[in-house]
């Protein structure tokens, strides 16, 4: 199989993923229209729910199956944190990113520059300190929620710059999802107005985890080239 040939297997379900493009972009009218109810919790699980699926299908080995997991909980969330409340959403996520950490680890880049290194080690320190100054204004249980979930969000980021798969996806896609969660802080804690966040939030959140999907699937499609 040439590596065309390659592209063409992954992308076989190239339906699923233009659906999950459209429930995921067409979400922020809802965003923006501040609308709500259980239609609008299972349109906004949708963009992410359909990644989920098309990795799904596209799946030919573990960490095919752990990419598909980890979309699969990042829809949960996105269901559980309007449906349920945002100890139940948090959950799911963090579920998602400790599986999602397994698989970057489990697909470590062999070598790394100084200045990559460099960005993993510092990301998870500066992620936390940028947690705690955009909540200590808040209630202490905030602020330590965020801490701790930023802490999460950091390393699953920090693993993906180093993991073997495409930075400029995969790479990029998780520092877009470490940048949502912190915005979502800044206007929980009162740091930015929530008029400004309202416009941040979801496309960082829909477009890193579209990108971290497309990334990671890509490449494990190549690693079926004989």
């Amino acid at each position: 199989m040439t590596e065309q040939g390659a592209g063409d297997a992954w992308d076989r379900a190239r339906w699923l993923w233009l659906a999950a493009l459209v429930g995921g972009i067409s979400y922020f009218a809802a965003v923006y229209m501040r609308l709500d109810g259980p239609m609008i919790w299972a349109w906004k699980a949708s963009g992410v729910g359909l990644l989920a699926v098309w990795a799904a299908m596209n799946a030919r080995s573990t960490d095919g199956k752990l990419i598909a997991a980890v979309l699969a909980f990042g829809a949960l969330g996105d269901w559980l944190l309007d449906a349920v409340g945002m100890l139940a959403g948090a959950a799911a996520f963090a579920t998602g990113h400790l599986i999602a950490i397994i698989l970057y680890l489990r697909n470590r880049r062999p070598s790394l520059t100084s200045s990559q290194k460099l960005l993993a080690w510092v990301l998870v320190p500066l992620a936390l300190l940028i947690a705690w100054g955009l909540t200590r204004g808040a209630e202490a249980a905030l602020m330590a929620a965020a801490i701790a979930y930023t802490g999460g969000v950091a390393i699953m980021a920090a693993t993906a710059w180093t993991s073997r798969f495409p930075r400029y996806r995969t790479g990029i896609g998780a520092m877009m999802f470490l940048a949502s969660d912190l915005f979502i802080f800044a206007g929980e804690g009162g740091a930015l107005s929530k008029d400004v966040t309202l416009w941040l939030v979801w496309p960082l959140y829909f477009g890193g985890q579209a990108l971290i999907a497309w990334g990671v699937v890509s490449a494990l499609a190549k690693d079926k080239l004989p």
